[in-house]
C-alpha cells in the first residue's frame, strides 16, 4: 500500500462520527485552554488524558488509542490557536508561544483593529497547520524507514539528544533544567526493573512496584501546580478587553500578510522538527525575520499586521513540525509532545519507526484528523471571537474548582488508588514551588517518559557489545547524535559566559 492509500484509510478512520466528535471537542477545549491565561497546552493535554481514558474505556484498544490521541492532539494545536486571543485583546499571552503576538496584536486592538488581528491570526494558524500536515505526510514514511536501521546504540544516543535538547532550552537556567531532567530520570527508575526483575526504590511498598505513574505526576505538576499558584498569589486583574469592530481583515491587510504567513509556515515547520526548539522559538525567529527583511522595520511594535501573521503562523507550524520526530522517531520535541507520547504508551502504542507498520490506524488516523481539526478551528475561531472575549472574563472562583475536580476524578478513574491521589496533591504543591523558583517542569516529565527507554536501550547495546562502551562512539549515527547532544548543552553555556543573551524556550 502506498502513502495515498494509507492516508485514505486514515480519513476513513478520522471521518467516523465519534472521531469527528473527538476532534471537535479537542479543538474546542484546546482553543479555550489557549484563551485562558496560564493553563497552556501542556497542562490542558495532561488534564485531559484521564478524561479521554474514561471516555474511550469501552472501545477496542486500537480504536481507543486513535480516538484519544485525536482528541489530545486537537487540544494541542487548538491551544496554539487560542493563545493569540488573549495576546491581542488583553495583552496577556495565553501561553508562551504567543508572547511575540502581544507586540503588534495588542497595538492593533488599541487602534480598533482587533477583529482584523484575530482573523489574520486564525488564517495564519490554519495555513501553518495545513503546510506542516502536508510535510508530515511526505516525510513520515522516508523518516520511518531511516529510523528502522537504528539499533539500541543509535536509539540511546537519539533519546539522550531529545532529553538534552528540551533540557538545554527549557527555563531561564540550563543548570535548573538539567537538575529537573535528572529528577525525572530518577523517578523513572522506581519500580520493578524490566531486565533483572529486581524491585528498585520501592521500600517494600506494593503500590510502588508498578512504578510512578506518569499521568499522576503530569496532572499534579502542571494543572494543580497552576491552581495553587492562582490561589496563593493574588494577581491583580489589570487587562481591559479591547473593542472588536470589524471582523474581517481588509484586502490590503490580506495582501500585506500573505508573504509573512508563507515564510512563517516554512520557518515554523523546520524549527518545530528540531527537538527542544518548540513553538516559542519558532514565533520569535519568525517575528525577527519579518522585522529584518521589512522595508519599514520601525512599524513593528506599533500595530503592523505582519507582526501578528508571522509569529502566529510559525507557532502553529512548529506544533505540527514537533509531531514528526514524535511519530517517526519516538522522540518528543517538546513538553507537550512528551505528554502525548506518554498518553500513547498508556494505550500500548509505541511511537517510533514501527508505528506506521504496527499501528497504521493510529498514525494515519491522527494525520487525517489534523486536516479536519485545522478546518474546524478556522470555522470555529472566526465566528467565536466575541465569545472567547467573554471566556477570558471567567472568574477564577469558578475555574479553579473545575480544574481540581477534573484532576482528582480523572486520576482516580484511571488509577483507582488513593495513594495516587495523595501523590497528585503532593505533586501540585511541588509544582507550585518549582514554578515559583523558576525550575522548568517539562524536562522532569520528559525524563520520566524517556528514562526507562534510555535505560533499556543502553543495557541492550551493552549486552550486544559485551559491555564495551565504544559501541556508542564507533557507530557513525550514534556518534553524530552524541556530538550534537554535547554541543546543544555547551553552546548556550559558552554564549552566556561570553555575555551573550541566550533566547530561552519556556514552552511546553
Amino acid at each position: 500500500m502506498g502513502t495515498l492509500d494509507y492516508l485514505l484509510h486514515g480519513f476513513e478512520t478520522a471521518l467516523t462520527w465519534y472521531n469527528i466528535l473527538f476532534a471537535f471537542v479537542g479543538v474546542l477545549i484546546g482553543t479555550a485552554v489557549g484563551v485562558l491565561p496560564g493553563i497552556g497546552p501542556m497542562s490542558g493535554v495532561a488534564l485531559l488524558i484521564p478524561v479521554t481514558a474514561s471516555i474511550t474505556g469501552g472501545l477496542p484498544p486500537e480504536t481507543a488509542a486513535t480516538s484519544a490521541i485525536i482528541l489530545l492532539a486537537g487540544v494541542y494545536y487548538g491551544a496554539m490557536y487560542g493563545g493569540s486571543t488573549t495576546s491581542i485583546l488583553l495583552n496577556t499571552p495565553g501561553e508562551s508561544s504567543s508572547v511575540v503576538t502581544t507586540l503588534d496584536g495588542y497595538q492593533m486592538a488599541k487602534k480598533g483593529r482587533a477583529g482584523s488581528a484575530l482573523s489574520i491570526a486564525a488564517i495564519g494558524s490554519f495555513v501553518g497547520g495545513i503546510v506542516t500536515i502536508i510535510a508530515l505526510i511526505a516525510l513520515a514514511e522516508p523518516l520511518s524507514n531511516v529510523a528502522l536501521k537504528f539499533g539500541p546504540a543509535e536509539y540511546f544516543s537519539l533519546m539522550l539528544l531529545g532529553l538534552a535538547a528540551v533540557s538545554g532550552l527549557a527555563g531561564k537556567s540550563v543548570t535548573k533544567a538539567l537538575i529537573m531532567t535528572v529528577c525525572g530520570l530518577l523517578l523513572g527508575t522506581i519500580g520493578i526493573d524490566s531486565v533483572s526483575g529486581i524491585a528498585r526504590f520501592t521500600f517494600d511498598i506494593p503500590w510502588l512496584y508498578q512504578g510512578i505513574e506518569f499521568l499522576t505526576i503530569a496532572v499534579g505538576l502542571f494543572a494543580l501546580g497552576e491552581v495553587f499558584k492562582t490561589i496563593l498569589e493574588k494577581e491583580e486583574e489589570d487587562g481591559s478587553i479591547a473593542k472588536i469592530n470589524n471582523m474581517l481583515p481588509s484586502k490590503e491587510e490580506m495582501k500585506e500578510s500573505a508573504m509573512p504567513i508563507a515564510r512563517g509556515s516554512i520557518l515554523g515547520f523546520f524549527v518545530g522538527i528540531l527537538p527542544g526548539a518548540g513553538a516559542t522559538l519558532a514565533s520569535f525567529f519568525s517575528y525577527l525575520l519579518e522585522k529584518r527583511i521589512s522595508k519599514n522595520p520601525e512599524k513593528f511594535g506599533t500595530g503592523t499586521i505582519a507582526g501578528v501573521a508571522a509569529p502566529e503562523t510559525a507557532n502553529n507550524a512548529a506544533s505540527g513540525g514537533a509531531m514528526i520526530p514524535l511519530l517517526t522517531l519516538g522522540i518528543p520535541g517538546s513538553g507537550t509532545t512528551a505528554i502525548l507520547m506518554g498518553a500513547l504508551m498508556m494505550y500500548n502504542v509505541q511511537p517510533g519507526p514501527l508505528l506506521f507498520d504496527d499501528h497504521p490506524q493510529v498514525a494515519w488516523g491522527l494525520i487525517a484528523s489534523m486536516f479536519i481539526g485545522n478546518l474546524m478551528l478556522l470555522v470555529l475561531n472566526l465566528p467565536l471571537v466575541k465569545v472567547f472575549a467573554k471566556i477570558i472574563q471567567t472568574p477564577k472562583q469558578f475555574l479553579i474548582p473545575l480544574i481540581i475536580a477534573i484532576s482528582i476524578f480523572g486520576v482516580y478513574a484511571v488509577q483507582v488508588s488513593t495513594n495516587d491521589l495523595l501523590l497528585l496533591l503532593g505533586c501540585g504543591v511541588v509544582g507550585y514551588f518549582l514554578n515559583k523558583n523558576d525550575y522548568p517542569i517539562a524536562p522532569l516529565v520528559l525524563g520520566l517518559v524517556l528514562g526507562p527507554m534510555i535505560e533499556n536501550n543502553l543495557r541492550r547495546a551493552l549486552t550486544i557489545s559485551n559491555g564495551d562502551y565504544g559501541v556508542f562512539f564507533t557507530r557513525p549515527i550514534s556518534l553524530v547524535f552524541l556530538i550534537v547532544t554535547v554541543l546543544w548543552l555547551t553552546i548556550p553555556v559558552l554564549l552566556k559566559a561570553r555575555g551573550k543573551k541566550v533566547v530561552i524556550n519556556v514552552e511546553g
